[in-house]
This record gives C-alpha cells, sequence and structure tokens, in this order.
C-alpha cells in the first residue's frame, strides 16, 4: 500500500511540481547567466537539486563535509549510481563546481542550454582531439574555488556495481596540481536506477574523503605521469568501494 501511494504521489504532484521547477530553474539560470556566471551557474542548479530530493521524500545523510576546505578548488570524483546522483551532488555537495559531462547532454532542452550557458564542461568521448580541447576547457573553468565535478565511471552503473575509474580527471588534478575529493554516493541506485523509470523512497547518503595530493611534478616524465594517475584512480576508487561496502 505503502509504494502504491508514493508512486501515486510522484505521478500526481512530484514529477508536475518538477517539471515547473525544472523549466524554472533553467530559464533563470540562462538569464542570469548573461549577467554572472559564477553565481547563476550554481545556485539555480543549487537549489534545484535540493528541491528534487525534498519533492521526492528522498532522506539525504552527508559525512565527512569537513574535509572539503572553504575556498579550495578541487578535482571531484564520485561514484554514478544514477540520474539521482546530480539532485544530491547539486544539493548537498555545499561549494560551487562544474559538471564534466557528455556532449550529448548539450542538446537537452533548457537543462542542456542551462548547463552550456553556466559554463559546465562537455566531453566529446569519441573524439581524442576534441576531448583534449574539452580538458583544457575543464582546466580554465577551475579556479578561485570552483572545482571540477566528474563521474570517473563515464555513465550509470547497471547493476549496482562501480566500474573502473576512467583517467581523465586525474589527468587534470595532476596537471592543475589540484588536490582529488573522493566522494561516495550511497543509495541512490535503490532510489532510481537505469532500469526504473520512477523512484522509490530509500535514504541516500554521500560521504566525503580526506583529499588525495597529486604526486607529479614538471619533471615527471610521460610514461611515469601515466602510471601515477592510474595508480591514483585506482587508489581513489578504492576509497569509494569500501565505503559502499561498510554501508558509508
Amino acid at each position: 500500500m505503502k509504494k502504491a501511494l508514493y508512486l501515486a504521489y510522484q505521478i500526481l504532484i512530484a514529477f508536475p511540481i518538477m517539471l515547473a521547477a525544472t523549466v524554472a530553474a533553467a530559464v533563470i539560470c540562462m538569464t542570469g547567466c548573461l549577467f554572472d556566471n559564477r553565481f547563476w551557474g550554481y545556485w539555480p542548479g543549487k537549489i534545484w537539486g535540493w528541491l528534487f530530493t525534498k519533492v521526492f521524500l528522498t532522506p539525504v545523510h552527508v559525512h565527512g563535509r569537513e574535509y572539503m576546505k572553504k575556498g579550495q578548488s578541487y578535482v571531484i570524483v564520485a561514484n554514478h549510481q544514477s540520474y539521482w546522483d546530480a539532485f544530491v551532488m547539486y544539493g548537498y555537495l555545499g561549494t560551487n563546481f562544474k559538471w564534466l559531462m557528455k556532449a550529448e547532454l548539450r542538446k537537452l532542452p533548457l537543462v542542456g542550454w542551462a548547463c552550456n550557458m553556466s559554463g559546465h564542461v562537455f566531453v566529446e568521448r569519441q573524439s581524442a582531439a576534441k576531448s583534449a580541447v574539452s580538458l583544457r576547457q575543464a582546466e580554465s573553468r577551475v579556479s578561485d574555488g570552483i572545482s571540477l565535478m566528474v563521474f570517473p565511471e563515464g555513465t550509470r552503473t547497471h547493476d549496482g556495481r562501480m566500474a573502473r575509474f576512467k583517467r581523465g580527471a586525474f589527468q587534470i588534478a595532476e596537471e592543475l596540481q589540484l588536490p582529488i575529493l573522493p566522494v561516495a554516493i550511497d543509495g541512490d541506485y535503490e532510489v532510481m536506477s537505469r532500469h526504473d523509470w520512477h523512484a522509490h523512497r530509500h535514504p541516500v547518503h554521500v560521504t566525503f574523503h580526506e583529499p588525495v595530493y597529486p604526486r607529479t611534478t614538471a619533471e615527471t616524465d610521460e610514461e611515469e605521469k601515466m602510471r601515477i594517475m592510474r595508480d591514483t584512480a585506482d587508489r581513489v576508487a578504492a576509497i569509494i568501494q569500501n565505503t559502499l561496502d561498510r554501508g558509508y
């Protein structure tokens, strides 16, 4: 009975409210970004993400926020369980950031347009040359306390298990000498996996971890850089996986 009532609530109340809120947030964001990209490229999305979890009655618990230093730019790395990750990260990350996202998302009406005007970074994964340009854009937009938010698996999990992390986020961190902030998201797969068309009530835990700092220098050769980036990616993935294994 509770599941049926929650489904009816989503269809009749939550979805209509958030459809209207999504349109409003996108329009406000695009209009504001004509004047100030830093403020309007972040706050409408933050309120939108927070509101999404509240309207859908999703309990979100944040742990370890003390590891995030105010005013510091990070490459923020998280596992990717669900579409819900975007709402949770926007609503509860607590720092201004730019997404590193798939280029296809740029074409989404309103949301994609707003993300483009906000200065988020779109990656053309099929082209190495275009990917390199995207990485240069990311490097130019991460400074003065603005961080870069990356899902290094590249896509949502199919079965709840975490895939191996790709190297791009760790390359940016090494080149910019920025700390990597590992964030574990636990529960979003149960809220709405990629196989679902509606949400389920389930608590979500967001756990921040101690930053991982760059290990390369200007003297490090390319082969050694590749090895260090792969080692760092595996180390960060292990930190997040350990959190998921123990249940945050």
